[in-house]
């Protein structure tokens, strides 16, 4: 009840700043020296959010269907395209991380690599991933591949730093056991690197959404929500509400994706509270 209430706060507040800065806003922006710090506040630039609404309930085209069905299958096949991208990337980022919990060398010299891979910019390496799975993976998989490249990161940081996180007390309670290595990660430090692995899986998740869409728009793969942003945003001029309902499809695919992950979370979490209290 507390995160739903937090939720349609979140959107009042969301709303409220909107229309009120469309009321109170300039329809030229707000400048600042000579910079245009605040969008413009007109109709063209910004559309009341009603008015994105009622677009969502009108045709495409005339006689088409409503956009509302063509947002919602776009978002489906993104969905599926950051499905699998969210899985490769977050086993790969746990098996990642597990090795660098394993071998220190392997930490020192693979993970300045992993956080340096994320300061390539993806509109730059997105073309570059096309162009080399172009010929061998469907455009679909060369999509997921980016969303993988996104999601990896904050799994494999995330997971190293749940697996690091057991107290030497526990370790060492652990080796008076003669557990090995593997019992010791399994008994001991996978549950404990469960709090930080979450919250790494919902920033993975969006992560794959955001990889889809430019993906999605930067390889040209049709179908998608991110392709459906470019061919609204051409009608900009003349129908500016129609941009909107591509975005909103957007942000609310990720919330769904972020929700979804959240929902595993509840079960595991339960479980791993009643083995410590069966444990103490």
């Amino acid at each position: 009840m507390r995160r739903a209430l937090l939720v349609l706060a979140g959107v009042a507040a969301f709303v409220l700043a909107w229309e009120g800065y469309k009321l109170a806003g300039s329809p030229d922006g707000t400048v600042l020296f000579g910079v245009r710090v605040l969008p413009r506040a007109d109709d063209l630039s910004m559309p009341h959010l009603w008015t994105v609404l009622q677009r969502l309930g009108r045709p495409e085209l005339t006689g088409g269907r409503p956009v509302w069905v063509v947002v919602l299958q776009a978002c489906a096949f993104t969905f599926g395209i950051t499905a699998v991208g969210f899985g490769v990337g977050a086993l790969v980022g746990l098996l990642l991380a597990v090795a660098m919990q394993r071998f220190r060398i392997v930490e020192r010299g693979l993970l300045p690599y992993v956080i340096l891979s994320q300061t390539v910019p993806l509109v730059a390496l997105a073309p570059l991933i096309a162009g080399w799975g172009g010929t061998i993976m469907p455009p679909w998989a060369t999509v997921a591949v980016i969303a993988a490249y996104l999601a990896f990161f904050p799994v494999a940081v995330g997971m190293l730093r749940g697996l690091q996180s057991p107290s030497a007390s526990g370790v060492e309670l652990m080796r008076s056991y003669a557990a090995g290595w593997w019992r010791t990660l399994v008994k001991l430090r996978l549950p404990a690197s469960l709090p930080y692995l979450f919250p790494a899986l919902r920033l993975a998740g969006a992560a794959a959404v955001v990889g889809a869409v430019v993906g999605e728009i930067s390889t040209g793969t049709r179908g998608g929500i991110g392709r459906l942003i470019v061919e609204y945003a051409r009608e900009a001029t003349s129908d500016p509400a129609k941009v909107y309902t591509a975005m909103l499809g957007a942000a609310l695919l990720g919330l769904f994706v972020a929700g979804a992950v959240s929902l595993l979370e509840v079960p595991l979490m339960r479980h791993r509270r009643h083995v410590e209290v069966v444990t103490l």
